[in-house]
């Protein structure tokens, strides 16, 4: 299929070893500053991890997977909320594992919903993790906590 036909999603798509992760939420959510902040302390720890698309992914389901692309338009940028749109390194696709939802203080509720998923595309579903932006914690590190094997990929 042709990537200029692929549905395109309000999000962020990063990759970390082999574990794809979906950054979604409303606009100003945090998703870009929370993927920064994954790939470079993944990087910092020795794992390899890199942005596909910050703001615009398109997604596809091929062979039961959902994979994920950049637009050609803003491939390779990812914005800085205050500071601008910068480059930064990017894989072309990766296959998505997971979506992860930004959340800031204060919590609704204190624990989520068990087995919680987000529909990414028409009855395609991915589990979904709530990361919190705790003060004095990285995403990456909440991340970790939550999904201790993104550290052994």
């Amino acid at each position: 299929m042709a990537t200029d036909a692929l549905p395109n999603i309000h999000a962020t798509a990063i990759v970390i070893g082999t574990t794809g992760i979906l950054f979604v939420g409303p606009s100003g959510a945090g998703k870009s500053s929370a993927a920064l902040q994954c790939i470079y302390e993944a990087r910092m720890r020795g794992l390899s991890a890199a942005l596909v698309s910050d703001d615009q992914v398109l997604v596809s389901e091929e062979d039961g997977r959902l994979i994920a692309r950049a637009p050609a338009s803003i491939a390779g940028l990812i914005e800085v909320r205050g500071a601008g749109i910068v480059r930064m390194e990017t894989v072309g696709e990766a296959v998505l594992h997971r979506a992860v939802r930004p959340i800031a203080p204060p919590f609704a509720e204190r624990l989520p919903p068990d087995g919680e998923t987000a529909e990414i595309l028409p009855g395609h579903f991915l589990p979904l993790t709530r990361l919190p932006l705790l003060a004095g914690c990285t995403a990456f590190s909440v991340l970790a906590t939550l999904h201790p094997e993104i550290l052994r990929d």
